[in-house]
């Protein structure tokens, strides 16, 4: 392990001096960031290692395990749900055939490339069981699919078919927004507002983009340090955030955001890696140094339904209580053995709640959170993604690197993704006083980015290599990532969609399955009881463009909704919420909110501005519900 760095940092501390020395070569992507800020990472570096001081060898280093042939593409499959496609199930590889059938060109591209690894590899093991040919899975799924893109169309023709099957039918000005991509291109001009499209997969947009003759112009995406003004132009489905969904719908929309990834990333010429953790041994109980999971599992004993660590919570409060003006605020670190000293006392009194917190400066509370997120055990952008988050500057386009950093929090485990918002959310708020604390978007990505994107068990060589490279491109996308947390929440329309598909896909296939009939038998008869219980009207009596929509928690149970051009969620929440009666609790605005529940999506919590025409287009099957969010 001599290789190691010392302590927990890849920083290489015979160099820490140099940023200021003329020796520190300031070109290539650091161009975009001054010499001011970049002394701000250099600092925090020097004072993370300052409060390890000499600590560092009860830790374990967290080892990267090196990947053997053709097991990086068997985990991925396996990650995507495609571990069907080889090895011994690969008889039953049906179930896989319909989910390919909903994917992109470029998604399919991805998925064959690995597949193809596999085989070879396993041929050259020569394991005994028999082993499919690639071309033949999807061929079958050619066979199973009718019209699927064919490899020989132009690639705009070829967009442009995948765009309309993904509207399931749906026509209107939304399209516009595909063609307007191809005449307009160029994507690094930071000019006022530019629309992020997301109704056309990103890895097709880029394979289209690389194809036109400005993509070929365009060069190099680190340069510019004016963030364009990325927006979402407004979807008359509704925008689908984390968390609107229901837990059986986010497993593939993981899915075929790994697919997704892959293949923007293979477009673009980027390798994209994940990185394997050996696992070692961690704490099982305490505040730091303790995996995400445990500490929350410990906190759902007492504040049941926390998905926060309540010493992250606690930490972020108190120096919220103090004022956000403070000058230098997150720069300036506390007193190195005053840091050491409250870390054990907290260990020893915060779940007590016989912890004085009045004893801890602001610059400590700051001091301890950035401490918290280092002693991780394994980093808050995981060990998998790490090194996939740090690569977005390698990019080419600032909106193909916003597109990866959208793909990569969608793969985030659900703690990690809800404590890294909070932590986002909270650092911008740090931005909104930059008048008075002097902390401008820039100053807070340079101190926070040492943070989350070192980490002790990386020890690679390449990173010492390039360490000044990598020091200005993390906290370029720690800009991005505080800069577009809004955006990088949504979940992408084109990814809705084919989790749409696939559910109508795997649906028909259920139909026709015998097994399915006594299933079905005894669900027409769950609902019918259901039904009677519910008094209401079947179907049939619902006349054509008009929804029943139930609200089992309000005063008003159900009611038949006319459709409208103009018809919004919000405003049939709306309608619920004004009739009123005495015996019902009252329940406020944005407490409850309208669901799509069933047809071709499993639950999802729609937002005000939904237009509800459109959306029973896209899923004339589904019921519509009113009720409050689950936490």
């Amino acid at each position: 392990m001599g290789s190691r760095r010392s302590g927990q940092y890849t920083m290489n501390h015979d160099h820490s001096k140099t940023p200021d020395g003329a020796s520190f070569d300031r070109s290539g992507s650091q161009d975009s960031l001054d010499e001011l800020s970049m002394d701000d990472y250099w600092k925090e570096l020097e004072n993370i290692h300052e409060t390890r001081g000499n600590n560092h060898e009860e830790r374990v280093a967290l080892v990267v395990k090196e990947p053997d042939e053709g097991e990086l593409e068997e985990e991925w499959l396996k990650e995507a749900g495609l571990s069907n496609l080889f090895g011994e199930s690969s008889g039953d590889s049906l179930e896989s055939v319909v989910f390919l059938s909903t994917l992109t060109r470029t998604q399919r591209a991805a998925v064959e490339k690995r597949v193809e690894t596999v085989t070879q590899t396993m041929r050259k093991k020569n394991k005994h069981h028999q082993i499919p040919d690639v071309r033949d899975i999807f061929r079958l799924q050619n066979d199973s699919k009718g019209k699927v893109c064919d490899e020989n169309e132009p690639s705009t023709m070829r967009t442009s078919e995948t765009k309309n099957e993904m509207q399931d039918g749906t026509k209107g000005p939304k399209f516009s927004l595909g063609t307007d991509e191809q005449k307009r291109p160029l994507e690094d001009t930071p000019s006022s507002d530019t629309d992020i499209n997301l109704e056309i997969s990103f890895s097709e947009q880029a394979a289209n983009f690389k194809d036109s003759s400005i993509g070929k112009m365009c060069k190099g995406g680190g340069g510019d340090t004016l963030l364009p003004n990325f927006r979402v132009p407004k979807d008359k489905t509704g925008t689908t955030k984390i968390g609107d969904l229901a837990p059986q719908d986010m497993k593939k929309v993981y899915s075929l955001a790994l697919i997704e990834l892959t293949a923007l990333y293979d477009i673009l010429g980027t390798e994209f890696k994940q990185q394997k953790a050996v696992k070692i041994k961690t704490k099982d109980c305490g505040l730091f140094g303790v995996p995400l999971s445990v500490l929350l599992e410990q906190d759902q004993k007492k504040v049941p339904g926390t998905k926060i660590p309540l010493i992250f919570q606690k930490l972020i409060a108190q120096i919220e209580e103090a004022t956000l003006e403070t000058e230098g605020l997150l720069r300036i670190p506390g007193v190195a053995t005053r840091i050491k000293s409250l870390c054990q006392e907290l260990e020893a009194k915060f779940y007590e709640g016989t912890f004085n917190w009045e004893n801890v400066k602001q610059h400590d509370a700051a001091s301890l959170l950035k401490l918290f997120i280092r002693e991780l055990p394994q980093p808050l952008l995981t060990v998998e993604y790490l090194k996939a988050f740090q690569d977005v500057q390698k990019l080419p386009t600032k909106k193909q690197q916003l597109q990866a950093l959208n793909l990569l929090v969608l793969l985030l485990p659900e703690a990690n993704r809800d404590t890294l918002k909070v932590l986002l959310e909270f650092l911008q708020r740090v931005i909104d006083h930059r008048e008075k604390n002097k902390m401008t978007l820039k100053n807070v990505a340079m101190v926070m980015a040492p943070n989350l994107f070192t980490f002790h068990g990386f020890s690679s060589k390449t990173i010492e290599q390039s360490e000044f490279v990598m020091a200005a491109g993390t906290a370029n996308v720690m800009r991005f990532m505080i800069q577009y947390q809004k955006l990088l929440w949504t979940i992408p329309k084109f990814i809705v969609n084919q989790v749409r598909k696939q559910n109508t896909e795997s649906q028909k296939k259920e139909k026709k399955d015998k097994a399915m009939k006594k299933l079905l038998k005894k669900m027409a008869y769950d609902r019918e009881k259901h039904e009677k219980q519910e008094k209401t009207p079947n179907d049939a009596d619902v006349p054509q463009g008009v929804i029943r929509v139930q609200a089992p928690h309000l005063s008003k149970v159900s009611m038949a909704i006319q459709l409208t051009e103009e018809l919004k969620a919000g405003d049939i929440v709306a309608r619920f919420l004004s009739q009123k009666s005495g015996s019902v609790q009252t329940l406020k605005k944005e407490e409850v909110f309208l669901y799509e529940i069933g047809g071709n999506i499993g639950e999802r919590c729609l937002d005000d501005d939904t237009y509800m025409k459109d959306l029973y287009q896209l899923n004339p099957n589904a019921e519509w519900v009113i009720k409050s969010k689950q936490s």
